[in-house]
């Protein structure tokens, strides 16, 4: 039986920053319209995060039964490391997107009905990122999808909820928490390439290879600081953004240097603080202005 330090590990929290961000970014982009009702933005955040508490407990069961994590470098694996059986962690997965699925159904009925679409969309891109006979995360398509649930879904979703309108600036903001958000997962698929190739799990990374992962990974955490200076033209306030700028550096440091292996792990968990960090900071910017 796994423990409940075991569990939690197994929910890989250094990726909760992905889902906390977008809910803060699309606050600030409501709130620049005028427009903050905070009970939504909480119901947003449930949604968001068990949705990636989903998504990692179905990564970790798929990939376990496959086989995929027998020899792993990285988080707590529950079933590949035989610390909780796959029927466990399936449940525990279905348990998350059980109360996502609640939390965003209110949502729905508060805001519009066509949510409930997305919100099935979600828990369903979650469940065969790496699920189902062809699981897209082992084709190279888990970077596209990070950045349209997790930046563009996510945040403009959270901004619609309560501004019942996206704009100009919502995008904006989910484009760069977009963007931040697949830095994460390249990081992590970066470290994993070794292993994914002999595995069969045919990543970006791995079809990109370890140099020009390297250099997508720096465009990644390069082009939210450019978004800052683009959001000028809201407020100039926006410029709070940039206090994310030196952790992303400091993110991609690793990555520039050529680590490998776990000296990479601080990659994946600086680049999702950069990305809570800029989130704050831009929200706050937009709130100010």
């Amino acid at each position: 039986m796994a423990t409940a330090a075991q569990w939690f590990e197994g929910a890989r929290p250094r990726t909760f920053p992905n889902a906390i961000a977008p809910v803060i970014a699309g606050t600030g982009a409501a709130g620049w319209l005028d427009q903050i009702i905070w009970w939504k933005a909480a119901l947003a955040l449930v949604v968001s995060v068990a949705l990636i508490i989903g998504v990692n407990f179905a990564n970790d069961y798929s990939d376990g039964i496959r086989g995929t994590d027998d020899d792993r470098v990285g988080p707590m694996r529950l079933v590949g490391s035989k610390a909780a059986s796959p029927k466990s962690v399936k449940t525990a997965a279905i348990a998350a997107f059980a109360l996502a699925g609640v939390a965003g159904l209110a949502l729905a009925l508060a805001s519009a009905w066509w949510l409930v679409l997305i919100g099935l969309a979600c828990i369903a891109a979650a469940w065969y990122y790496t699920g189902g006979r062809n699981p897209y995360g082992y084709s190279g398509f888990g970077e596209v999808a990070v950045f349209v649930f997790f930046g563009l879904v996510a945040v403009l979703g959270t901004q619609f909820v309560q501004a019942e309108s996206v704009d100009w600036v919502g995008l904006l903001c989910a484009i760069a928490v977009g963007c931040y958000s697949s830095g994460v997962l390249v990081a992590n698929n970066l470290r994993d390439i070794p292993t994914d190739t002999v595995s069969g799990k045919n990543t970006l990374a791995v079809r990109l290879g370890d140099k020009r992962t390297r250099v997508f990974h720096t465009v990644l955490v390069v082009i939210p600081s450019a978004i800052s200076l683009v959001l000028i033209a809201a407020t100039p306030w926006a410029l709070l953004g940039l206090v994310a700028a030196p952790l992303a550096v400091k993110a991609n440091a690793p990555v520039r240097a050529g680590a490998g292996g776990p000296a990479l792990i601080p990659a994946l968990a600086l680049t999702g603080l950069a990305m809570l960090l800029w989130s704050i900071g831009t929200a706050a910017g937009l709130l100010i202005g």
